[in-house]
């Protein structure tokens, strides 16, 4: 990954969560995470996962959302649901990061997870087997999405 433009990550990778709750960061990932950003992270617990940010892409996010009223209920429930529990981390020199207990609970991670990149500015971290399922159960629609992404001109 060579810049700015080149933030993202791609691929899948199988790793395990030691006892202490530190996960080995992929090479590719770690390399994006050192060049392109500072090595700081943030990491939050969604409804499937956890999501790992580098700290200046959350930043955006918290930047994005403080523009908004305080006043609308939805902005107020996302920053008590999603933003609350947010985490700051970092890569370690081994290229680990720690995950507290309670968002690896929250996330539902044991000791085996599968990272996924999706091609964003954030990667996500999965209990392997519930990625497995989620990936076996959700391959048919595929095709439905490709069609709406093609009708948004993507």
């Amino acid at each position: 990954m060579d810049g700015a433009g080149e933030r993202v990550f791609r691929g899948r990778y199988l790793h395990t969560i030691d006892p202490k709750g530190r996960l080995s960061i992929p090479a590719k990932f770690r390399d994006a995470l050192k060049n392109d950003y500072d090595g700081r992270l943030v990491v939050v617990p969604n409804e499937v996962c956890l999501e790992v940010h580098p700290l200046e892409e959350w930043e955006r996010i918290e930047e994005k959302l403080r523009e908004k009223s305080l006043f609308d209920p939805d902005v107020r429930k996302l920053g008590r649901l999603y933003i609350s529990r947010a985490k700051d981390t970092a890569l370690d020199r081994a290229g680990r990061i720690l995950i507290p207990q309670d968002v690896r609970e929250q996330g539902g991670l044991a000791r085996d997870v599968t990272l996924v990149g999706g091609g964003r500015r954030h990667f996500e971290v999965w209990d392997r087997a519930r990625f497995e399922e989620f990936d076996r159960t959700s391959q048919g629609e595929l095709p439905s999405v490709f069609d709406k992404l093609s009708s948004m001109g993507v």
